[in-house]
């Protein structure tokens, strides 16, 4: 009844119909467009008059039907909860008639809003819908059943969970009765309807419901069926569902492997390069897959010149456009990707991700896909397809003389791609690969210089193993010369390649570099003032790997004449609100940690600049007019990570400037605020600044402590790398001020405790840093952690037992004895667990604390021989453990 009762009325009709014209003009006035659609937009009923002229305007009008539509779509999917629930209705009731309109865009502007309508209200909320899409599906009219289609098409992608629902009143699922149907448009005349209908039935492939298992072997009849059918679109949809059963079913595609390899060789090879690609995506997918190797072997030939051929640049790569774009052309701000920094973290997991190496073009495409197929087929082979590659490869490197330099290419590429996975078998030949590597660094092509930079980037490692020997320093000195040439590149992509490869280079080599230091900061400055904004960035970050491999080398007058000055002036130039700034942030933070105390002399302005941006962004939350900028949290995180770098390079000398300023106020504020990586990156900063000025901290230790064991509660699993910190600052505040931390050790210890028991196994880092921790605070507070020792001595030796030996574990385990001494019979169910976590060290460097364990045992060796049970305890032990023991410590 409610249906019937709306009427648009004429002038609000002219008005929105104005608008969506106005909409379409590419001169219209936008603003005066935004101010009518703001006035139109406040009608309660505006939704209703967009689904009139989406269904019902005539004439002229049908231009701005779609328009009309989409806007619907829009608001329906932003606010659908917010429209009355008669207009609802009446947009339900004028869409699905239209489903099946002559017009293809209303259509398909309808099955949009069908699709957006179910997702907001599921099919409960609108029954009718079902029984119209399968009238439309059922009618034998092409209008309709591409409709149809087209909606379950869009419901299936966006939420096919909805299909495998239950719905009251019905007697199946959804799914159930579409799938058969859909599963006969797979032999449609119609390509479109071929198309629609298997990506609807391809989005169920991981919900895998009981209707497709049911039905799996008409799905894949009708899949090998249509492998060449003549459109391209369905090819590709038969290759992706062919992946996704393979990751998510392998056992349906098992019987027919050999024909589906078959097939996939032949896709690999197809003309459509979408095609292709999606086939592409099958060899990663079987060995991810982990299925028998023997199945492919025989196919082995033929695939991987495939994939050699695929990684030759396409014509119309864009990495070909602007390949030989030199250092002069500026760069675009689509060039300059958005880059994030990482919070630093204290332990064994607090390593940075690498970035996807080979990151010079963004898009993946066939070239990428056919390089990372041949990189995992190396993995699961090894050794054993280079009979194959090698030949292949040879007569491509031969090719550039013949004008056919892209093939050269690719076999440059190929060749890092397997660097990894056969290099067993390569590296007999690595001399004769590294000349041919630096050779083709001086190729007059750019993308041929650029590639073989990361092909040699990709043998780095050993590389770097056989420069022990005279040969292998004269090949590593070679491949760094060929690297710092190309670093000076003028070509601004061969720049990015070269200063990235010499980036992993740093990383193996560590301190061999010291000796070569001088060339390196020459040519690196130089590049310094040739670069460009984006690969400025990767040049800090070359910058700041170097001083991370050679440390303190880099300590020298000359060096720092060489590296300092023009790092300083970049640093006055950029203003407070570039976020250039992030990297050479990032940068200062390695070269304070490397020079320590040689940085005092360029201190000051770092921290003063540091502070007031700390300060300028803590202003700006609440009122950025004030502060003069718009808060941004990596400001603040970037900074705390320097002023942690600094505290850890200066050591005590960063006191005074401490002592000067309000960080103390700053820092608790960034241990209080509602941004993990912000909290997480001062929480460091108070455990670095407590080793080195823990006085200027003491008026507001108690709040820190709070702040700090707050992280270990509940939310610790939600943000490990905040509790991680958390738990490693409050452990060296303890080691600091004693028996200060005493108010907080049980709120600690309570939170500790579930970590070191959590059967899942939480991050290594955190259990490590919280193991270290508990056994700081037995050390300074034996007397209040002792008498609680039963609840947590097992899993806190297991803790103990995965730490490397160190000055913590150290700690830790003095700890360990302060409390054993209090409460020996509170380890006495342990003492297997005990034991093991003590024979864990491999050499205990401190005397002192190598004699107070051997107290502890000889102490437990007395206790429990008085009632005649040590040998039963000490028999528990594994034989050799029994033997290290009794050897080391008297027993």
């Amino acid at each position: 009844m409610a249906t019937a009762v709306w009427q648009p009325q004429a002038a609000e009709l002219k008005e929105i119909c104005g608008l969506l014209e106005q909409y379409r003009l590419p001169t219209a006035d936008q603003s005066r467009v935004w101010q009518q659609h703001q006035r139109c937009s406040q009608l309660p009923d505006f939704n209703n008059y967009l689904a009139f002229i989406l269904c019902h305007a005539e004439g002229d009008a049908v231009n701005i039907r779609q328009a009309a539509g989409l806007l619907l779509k829009n608001n329906l999917k932003s606010s659908y909860h917010l429209v009355h629930p008669l207009h609802i209705q009446y947009i339900k009731a004028e869409v699905l008639p239209c489903l099946g309109s002559p017009d293809l865009g209303v259509r398909s502007t309808v099955g949009t809003i069908v699709s957006v309508m179910v997702q907001q209200g599921g099919f409960q909320g609108w029954p009718e819908v079902l029984q119209a899409l399968i009238q439309c599906l059922d009618s034998h009219d092409y209008n309709h059943m591409e409709g149809a289609l087209g909606a379950l098409f869009k419901i299936s992608e966006e939420m096919p969970e909805l299909m495998d629902m239950d719905v009251a009143g019905l007697s199946e699922r959804p799914i159930t009765g579409f799938l058969p149907r859909l599963l006969k448009f797979l032999s449609s005349e119609h390509a479109v309807l071929r198309r629609l209908a298997l990506g609807a039935i391809n989005q169920f492939i991981v919900l895998m419901p009981t209707a497709l298992f049911i039905h799996m072997d008409n799905y894949l009849q009708s899949l090998f069926s249509l492998a060449n059918d003549n459109s391209a679109d369905v090819r590709k949809l038969v290759c992706a569902a062919l992946v996704q059963l393979l990751e998510i079913q392998p056992h349906v595609l098992e019987p027919h492997m050999q024909n589906v390899i078959e097939y996939m060789l032949q896709a690999n090879n197809d003309t459509d390069t979408e095609v292709a690609l999606e086939a592409c995506e099958f060899w990663s997918a079987y060995c991810e897959a982990q299925l028998p190797p023997e199945l492919l072997r025989g196919f082995l030939p033929r695939l991987i010149d495939i994939l050699l051929d695929n990684m030759v640049y396409a014509e119309d790569d864009e990495a070909l456009q602007d390949g030989d774009e030199d250092e002069n052309a500026p760069d675009r701000d689509q060039d300059i990707k958005p880059r994030f920094h990482q919070s630093r973290c204290h332990g064994s997991d607090g390593a940075e991700v690498d970035e996807d190496d080979d990151d010079i073009i963004n898009s993946w495409n066939l070239r990428k896909c056919s390089a990372a197929g041949l990189d995992i087929l190396s993995t699961v082979f090894g050794d054993e397809i280079l009979p194959v590659l090698m030949p292949l490869v040879q007569v491509r490197l031969g090719l550039s003389k013949d004008g056919r330099w892209e093939e050269k290419e690719a076999a440059i590429l190929a060749l890092g791609a397997v660097a990894e996975g056969c290099i067993s078998g390569l590296l007999p030949h690595l001399a004769q690969i590294v000349t041919y590597l630096i050779s083709f660094m001086e190729d007059s092509r750019p993308l041929v210089r650029s590639i073989s930079c990361w092909t040699l980037s990709r043998y780095s490692k050993w590389i770097v193993q056989v420069a022990q020997s005279p040969e292998g320093q004269s090949q590593f000195d070679a491949v760094l010369t060929g690297l710092l040439k190309r670093i000076l590149d003028s070509n601004k992509r061969v720049q990015e390649a070269a200063c990235s490869a010499f980036a992993t280079l740093e990383e193996e080599a560590a301190e061999d570099l010291a000796p070569r230091l001088e060339p390196i900061l020459q040519h690196l400055m130089y590049a310094f003032g040739i670069y460009q904004r984006r690969n400025l960035r990767i040049l800090y970050d070359a910058i700041g790997t170097l001083a991370d491999a050679v440390g303190s080398e880099l300590n020298d007058p000359k060096y720092l004449e060489i590296l300092m000055h023009p790092l300083i002036s970049k640093w006055q130039q950029l203003p407070d609100t570039d976020r250039d700034l992030f990297p050479l942030l990032e940068c200062f933070t390695s070269i304070a940690q490397a020079l320590g105390p040689g940085f005092t002399q360029y201190a000051e302005p770092v921290f003063l600049r540091c502070i007031n941006l700390i300060r300028t962004h803590q202003v700006a939350k609440t009122d950025p007019q004030r502060a003069g900028v718009n808060y941004d949290k990596e400001f603040i995180v970037c900074s705390l990570d320097l002023l942690s770098g600094l505290a850890e390079g200066l050591g005590s000398s960063i006191e005074s400037l401490v002592g000067r300023s309000d960080l103390r106020d700053l820092l608790l504020q960034c241990c209080a605020d509602e941004a993990p990586d912000v909290r997480q990156s001062a929480l460091a900063l108070l455990g670095d600044l407590v080793k080195t000025c823990a006085i200027h901290l003491q008026p507001r230790l108690a709040e820190f402590l709070s702040l700090a064991a707050k992280q270990l509660g509940q939310d610790a699993k939600e943000n490990v790398s905040v509790a991680n910190n958390a738990c490693w600052a409050i452990g060296e505040v303890a080691i600091k001020v004693r028996k200060e931390v005493s108010p907080i050790v049980m709120t600690v210890i309570s939170s500790l405790v579930p970590i070191l028991s959590n059967i899942e196994g939480l991050n290594k880092s955190l259990l490590e840093n919280s193991a270290i921790t508990l056994g700081r605070l037995g050390w300074v507070c034996p007397e209040l952690v002792a008498p609680h020792m039963e609840h947590f001595m097992q899993a806190w030796c297991r803790a103990l037992c995965m730490i490397r030996d160190d000055f913590e574990k150290e700690d830790a385990f003095r700890g360990l004895c302060a409390m054993v001494r209090l409460n020996p019979g509170g380890a006495v169910n342990s003492f297997v667990s005990m034991c093991e976590a003590i024979g864990s060290w491999h050499e205990i460097r401190s005397q002192e604390l190598s004699s107070e364990i051997t107290q502890v045992l000889l102490g437990y060796k007395q206790m429990l021989s008085q009632n005649n049970s040590w040998g039963q305890y000490f028999g528990a032990l594994d034989g050799k453990l029994r033997e290290k023991l009794a050897k080391i410590y008297s027993l």
